[in-house]
């Protein structure tokens, strides 16, 4: 299916939680608010990565990349 345009979002875990506990978790309800935010308004899931990256060079951040189209 060709989209005419599309838009990326960028979501990570925090970064209080990663220093505190190790890790955090992604924000799954930041998450959920967004996705049914841009469905509401007619975009739809097209690709969506999971990546990890250093984080003040000890830790691990957790990162979410979704890219939307309609």
């Amino acid at each position: 299916m060709a989209y005419s345009e599309y838009k990326v979002i960028y979501v990570t875990e925090g970064g209080c939680g990663t220093i505190l506990l190790g890790a955090s978790g992604l924000p799954l309800k930041k998450i959920e608010t967004e996705m049914n935010s841009h469905a509401a308004d007619g975009w739809q899931v097209v690709f969506e990565v999971l990546e990890q990256k250093r984080f003040m060079l000890f830790w691990k951040r957790e990162a979410m990349i979704v890219t939307f189209g309609r």
